[in-house]
């Protein structure tokens, strides 16, 4: 039986993990390459790592962490964060990274995504669109610079832009309920999945496996990924690296209605 993927999401700011609550208030919750390492033993299906500080503070990928991360990995890893050229992406690819992540370029050089797609294939690039609700009627609008700088594209259209440019992945991140841990935005998962061909990952929002089973309950065979989920436990948000085992996937998959 073909699995959906459960992929924890990492955050780094400054070389350090941090976890965000509506992209704001990061709070350290420990070193990297250290969750890395647990989540190594709890065998993850994917990996996240997004640097949160890169493209803010106008910086250049880490590569050194970034050697790190992929060194230490044990499972495919996708890594963003101050990516602006292709051969950025290229060196990225050439230390051990599966997939290169592109937010706010993806917004200010799109062309970037054809020309790493032709050059590494359309399989390694991952776009990272960032949702959140504006203006007075709270419409779903595509902002960057962690959630700063809005932009005017509606995600719907913006997602079938960057598939046709070559774009082998989309990661959808719900600004307003990341770090919530109420549950994903299925409204706004559903009007952009049901309009592309490409794979899309669901992030922000999740806080328990339910949130998970109603996610594949609703959407079907879609990545789950999550931050919070994944680095704290229990109702006073302890800082705990934990990953579910297989009886608990294969739990949250009978809860959604799937059968083998």
């Amino acid at each position: 039986m073909l699995i959906p993927r459960i992929t924890p999401c990492l955050l780094i700011q400054n070389g350090r993990l941090v976890k965000t609550r509506r992209f704001t208030d990061a709070k350290y919750v420990g070193d990297p390459i250290n969750a890395v390492r647990i989540f190594n033993e709890k065998e993850v299906d994917e990996l996240i790592v997004l640097d949160i500080s890169a493209t803010v503070e106008q910086l250049e990928p880490n590569y050194n962490l970034i050697a790190k991360l992929a060194n230490e990995c044990r499972m495919p890893l996708a890594y963003g964060g101050g990516v602006t050229t292709h051969e950025q992406i290229e060196r990225i690819i050439g230390l051990g990274v599966e997939k290169v992540s592109i937010s706010a370029s993806a917004v200010s050089a799109s062309a970037l995504i054809s020309v790493a797609a032709e050059r590494i294939g359309c399989q390694s690039i991952v776009v990272v669109i960032d949702v959140k609700k504006t203006g007075v009627f709270r419409r779903y609008e595509v902002v960057t610079h962690n959630g700063t700088r809005r932009t005017g594209l509606d995600p719907i259209n913006f997602a079938q832009e960057l598939q046709n440019l070559g774009a082998g992945e989309i990661i959808l991140n719900s600004v307003d309920l990341d770090g919530e841990m109420k549950g994903y935005d299925l409204e706004l998962i559903s009007k952009v999945a049901k309009n592309i061909r490409v794979p899309v990952t669901a992030l922000g929002g999740a806080g328990s496996l339910d949130d998970v089973a109603s996610l594949w309950e609703t959407q079907g065979m879609i990545a789950a990924a999550a931050g919070s989920l994944f680095v704290f436990k229990g109702k006073y948000k302890a800082v705990l690296i934990n990953y579910p085992n297989e009886r608990e996937k294969l739990a949250t998959l009978t809860k959604a209605g799937w059968q083998e």
